[in-house]
């Protein structure tokens, strides 16, 4: 049983009273085992597997928890417990309710944010501060979304900056019309889950015995009130202050630091014993987490004896010297490359790593940077793939008509909205079977509005003549959307690949077969070209055709992932709703671990390489100055360095050539005692 195999610390906590309990539980102390044998506790004391609700970070933590729950009571008994991210649990269960919810990726529904944003004229100016950009603003909102205490947005935004005060009646307006476009179309992104849900809860109790929480440390206000609008009888939560590092995302280190006193008679257990690194490792990680303010007393006790390689610094005069020493060493490693981690705090520092290891041949993957599912071919493909679940979907439609040659996101919403007036409501009709007597389905209905930047866009109709000799068919070439006064004749032909694709895929359901067809298309085809084309075009304007080939290559093998994880599901819904909540969880390829500090979170490598250890860089002093801290960089520096089980190598460099820029090392290698004279230069 899960219980039998667990510590006394962990024991402890696992098989405790019902209630309020807290679990400090540091990197490497075995938090996984200690929730799966508080589980396992509560059905043995008779609490049904549907009474458990299990919140993680992410849905592939959840998705562990719960198969090491099936080891001992079975897949129909685990199956039950109602398991994932805030999230994902809150979709799950506004479904079970059947309120209407088309689930968007944040960065789908910022083109329709920005698209709103960039209609607005700002009259009157501040001179001391120009406005937010669209899309720092979208941003801005999600982060009042989870971090704001009541404040309605605009004094929330003069509490920011006061300077900014004069824009908040139209950045408010641009909101308000974002929130009533998503409502109409039923729209809901990661932010909307969370706040439908905290509404859905004012009026309907599930009957949850007890709720645990993963990760602890970085719930945002938010997710706290959502927590406490679930009225837990009792709540395990489960996290480590050390390693709250999500403050840029709305988290708030105060939630897990006054558990104790927001709740009456809770409890605070701590897991002490370390199983994951070796003494000096640890001793580093502690020497340095200790100049921060320590809120619940902790005193880790190192498990293994078997490794006590002293953590190494590689000291650099010049930044590229490093990235090229670095996979010099990897080149030379025994360890495996899966068991390799390089982890850095700046993209910057990844694009550099990842260029000299593809010169050693050293295959390498990447996470933190660009997600599988946020590249546009596949998210293309996706995008066609909502467009069958419900076609009106205006950001899939948007999405696609974009990468047609002089189209882009204007032309692409402009073309949307008239096909929804051709076809009274229905994209396809419009598409298909335009009503004839609408003339002109571009004229605007937009009202001036001097105070909330609105202005008149009356747009004049273009002439279909110039597509006669296109081949289009009879009932394309008179569909009035092609009057639109900015569209030309690839653009054009752009859409009528779409328009055949569309009428080839209309009635097709299955996700493989629908993946096939679309990816087999002549709409696909110029895709493709135009992507790997921009891809291997150079400086001077050439086309690299070697660079072409392989970025059609890769290409392909993308398509070829998606075509595989579509073979798992028959139900098309299922499918994409999958791919949207667990797409930023994958990483592609095989190879040495490239991963920003916060990928790297719950994750554990025999050899780590913590790089670009220079003050400015880690600490990022430039975030620090937009709100962060050095006790959050400090955290990020513990999380990185406990990633490494027995090899842990820390670089810096002294100068960037390229960039005529000096560096001082981190304040972080002097708090570990790592700056001394005898430092290795090389």
């Amino acid at each position: 049983m899960p219980l039998s195999n667990l510590n006394e610390d962990q024991l402890s906590a696992a098989t405790c009273q019902k209630g309020f309990n807290l679990i400090i539980a540091s990197a490497g102390t075995g938090k996984t085992s200690t929730i799966v044998g508080r589980i396992a506790n509560l059905i043995n004391n008779g609490v049904k597997p549907e009474e458990i609700l299990l919140l993680t970070f992410t849905n592939k933590a959840a998705a562990e928890m719960v198969s090491r729950v099936a080891k001992f009571f079975g897949k129909d008994t685990a199956k039950k417990i109602m398991a994932g991210t805030f999230h994902s649990v809150s979709y799950k269960l506004l479904k079970e309710l059947n309120i209407n919810i088309t689930l968007k990726q944040p960065s789908e529904l910022k083109t329709l944010f920005k698209s709103l944003y960039e209609k607005r004229v700002f009259y009157d100016r501040d001179d001391e501060a120009n406005p937010y950009d669209g899309g720092y603003l979208y941003d801005l909102y999600s982060l009042y979304l989870n971090s704001n205490d009541g404040e309605d947005l605009g004094s929330w935004i003069k509490n920011k900056n006061e300077a900014h005060e004069i824009y908040t009646p139209i950045y408010e307006d641009v909101v308000l019309e974002f929130n009533e476009l998503k409502v109409k179309y039923g729209y809901a992104n990661f932010d909307d889950l969370l706040t439908i849900m905290l509404d859905t809860l004012k009026e309907k109790e599930f009957p949850f015995k007890e709720i645990l929480v993963d990760e602890y440390q970085d719930t945002n206000p938010l997710q706290g009130r959502l927590l406490d609008a679930f009225k837990p009888k009792s709540l395990f939560c489960v996290g480590d202050y050390d390693q709250s590092i999500y403050a840029f995302n709305g988290s708030d280190i105060g939630i897990i630091s006054t558990f104790s006193t927001r709740y009456n008679n809770a409890n605070v257990f701590t897991l002490r014993k370390n199983y994951r690194s070796s003494r000096p490792i640890l001793d580093l990680a502690t020497k340095v987490i200790e100049h921060n303010e320590r809120i619940y007393e902790k005193h880790l006790q190192v498990m293994r004896n078997d490794v006590s390689i002293p953590p190494k610094l590689l000291a650099f005069n010049e930044l590229f010297a490093q990235y090229h020493h670095i996979s010099d060493l990897i080149s030379k490693s025994s360890t495996p490359h899966n068991e390799i981690a390089i982890i850095f705090r700046n993209n910057s520092s990844a694009d550099g790593i990842e260029a000299n290891l593809r010169e050693y041949g050293i295959p390498a993957k990447r996470k933190g940077g660009m997600s599988f599912f946020d590249s546009v071919e596949v998210k293309f493909v996706l995008d066609l793939l909502v467009m069958q679940l419900s076609h009106n979907d205006m950001m899939a439609f948007i999405h696609i008509l974009e990468h047609g040659k002089g189209i882009g996101k204007a032309i692409a919403k402009d073309i949307f909205d008239a096909l929804i007036k051709l076809g009274h409501g229905d994209i396809f009709k419009g598409l298909f079977h335009p009503d004839a007597s609408i003339l002109n389905p571009y004229e605007s209905n937009r009202v001036k509005n001097i105070q909330l930047g609105l202005f008149d866009d009356f747009v004049e109709l273009g002439s279909v003549s110039k597509f006669k000799d296109c081949g289009f068919e009879e009932a394309f070439l008179g569909n009035p959307i092609l009057k639109h006064p900015k569209l030309n004749i690839d653009g054009a032909k752009y859409i009528y690949d779409f328009y055949l694709l569309v009428k080839q895929i209309r009635r097709t359901k299955n996700p493989d077969s629908l993946i096939a067809s679309i990816t087999g298309s002549m709409l696909y085809s110029r895709l493709k070209d135009f992507l790997s084309t921009k891809r291997a075009t150079q400086k001077d304007g050439t086309v690299n055709a070697v660079q072409k080939a392989k970025a059609l290559a890769k290409l392909n093998r993308k398509v070829m992932l998606l075509k595989q994880l579509a073979r798992n599901f028959h139900d098309l819904s299922k499918f994409v709703n999958s791919m949207i909540l667990g797409g930023g969880e994958m990483s592609e390829g095989e190879g040495v671990n490239l991963l920003s500090v916060h990928a790297s979170k719950g994750l554990e490598f025999k050899e780590v390489f913590v790089i670009d250890l220079m003050d400015g860089r880690f600490p990022n002093r430039k975030l620090m100055s937009k709100g962060g801290s050095l006790e959050e960089e400090r955290r990020l520096f513990y999380v990185a360095v406990t990633r490494a089980k027995d090899v842990l190598y820390l670089s810096y460099a002294k100068f960037d050539k390229i960039k005529k820029m000096d560096f001082i090392h981190s304040p972080f290698l002097k708090e570990a005692g790592l700056i001394k004279k005898e430092s290795e230069e090389i």
